[in-house]
């Protein structure tokens, strides 16, 4: 058997957390973990350009949809192009999910079988298949260093009987993916964790995944919209049920507080569109809470976002200017939060990781919590 594509070095575990630091080495480069991870859903990460999430946000790697791209521009003009690292010209590495997210939230009408998922697309109806073995060819073809393997992700709350059944499909459904998954020196093909917030179905779902020997692993079907101590419970409860030499993913968390639990709880890397998002609706995140800058407070405020940042944006502009552009609809207003939103994160991160270091991440989680505003 060949070396897999992607491996998970430990490099410390914090004595009062557990917290773990690592690197995840890719064909496109060494990951720092834990890591916040950028969303480019559309092989772009909204309103920045890949010079952008190197040098002002410092990003490590980013996500793609698979789902998206393939309903545009297509996996095959895609590959035709040399791949997503050439398409979108960005070098490090690159992780795709499986789409099947949205297959579930964004389609209105599906059916799904054994063999797969059909579906109608948001954008104009049109009525498609994914099966593992597509998903895989799709994958295969935007050439991420991270691929997903296809999984239903359940709404919560969701009854017992179907959260089983469901698990038990994206297991099957993930042994499919693993016989169809081809470019192996290239790319690594992660497992998905379900079982909705039932832990012997968790318990079930880790152990027969684990048995697949997949390179990394992915918590899904978490941060769904359940309440703050269901998500808390489950995480701790599953991150110890994946294995310690791979790497440890969990899906669509991107709230500050939600991404420190992650870290104290093992994981090393997480993903979400929250950065971009709230910058659209004139929301910054910084060191001392949220700063929702189209407030009529901010009108003459000539300081930075945040004093305590360092990135382009709080260095050149000041919330009044800020706000002004996002209550003009301008562009640059989005860019700019967009750019110290996802600094933010990355800084974040940037500091857990030297926290877990010093065996102190339980006091910073402490300390930042009453700065943000957060309940303990």
């Amino acid at each position: 058997m060949s070396n897999p594509a992607v491996t998970y070095e430990l490099l410390h575990i914090d004595k009062n957390s557990g917290a773990r630091r690592g690197i995840v080495h890719t064909p496109h480069g060494d990951i720092q973990t834990p890591v916040f991870m950028p969303v480019g859903t559309q092989a772009t990460v909204k309103s920045m350009t890949p010079e952008e999430l190197k040098e002002e946000v410092g990003a490590q790697i980013i996500l793609s949809n698979t789902y998206h791209l393939y309903l545009r521009p297509g996996h095959k003009l895609v590959k035709e192009a040399g791949g997503l690292h050439n398409f979108m010209r960005w070098d490090r590495p690159i992780l795709t999910d499986c789409g099947g997210f949205q297959v579930f939230s964004l389609s209105d009408l599906r059916t799904i079988s054994e063999e797969g998922v059909e579906f109608k697309s948001h954008l104009d109806g049109s009525k498609h298949f994914f099966s593992p073995e597509k998903v895989m060819e799709i994958e295969e073809a935007l050439g991420a260093d991270i691929i997903m393997s296809f999984d239903e992700c359940v709404k919560y709350p969701e009854t017992y009987e179907y959260t089983k059944q469901s698990m038990e499909r994206t297991t099957r459904w993930a042994k499919r993916c693993k016989k169809a998954h081809q470019t192996t020196e290239k790319q690594a093909l992660f497992g998905i964790i379900q079982g909705g917030f039932y832990e012997d179905l968790r318990v079930k779902s880790a152990k027969d995944l684990t048995e697949l020997e997949f390179p990394g692993y992915a918590i899904g079907g978490i941060s769904v919209g359940e309440p703050k101590e269901e998500f808390l419970r489950m995480l701790y409860f599953t991150t110890p049920l994946m294995q310690e030499n791979k790497p440890r993913y969990l899906m669509g968390v991107g709230s500050p507080d939600y991404l420190i639990e992650a870290a104290l709880a093992g994981i090393d890397m997480c993903d979400c569109v929250l950065p971009t998002r709230i910058a659209r609706n004139g929301t910054a995140m910084t060191w001392n809470g949220k700063v929702v800058v189209r407030n009529a407070t901010y009108e003459r405020d000539f300081t930075p976002l945040d004093p305590e940042c360092d990135c382009y944006t709080c260095k050149n502009y000041t919330r009044a200017y800020i706000r002004h552009l996002v209550k003009a609809n301008e562009i640059l207003g989005v860019r700019l939060l967009s750019i110290h939103n996802l600094r933010f994160l990355t800084k974040l991160m940037e500091r857990v990781r030297i926290e877990i270091e010093n065996d102190n991440l339980l006091n910073f989680k402490n300390e930042f919590y009453k700065k943000y505003g957060y309940e303990k």
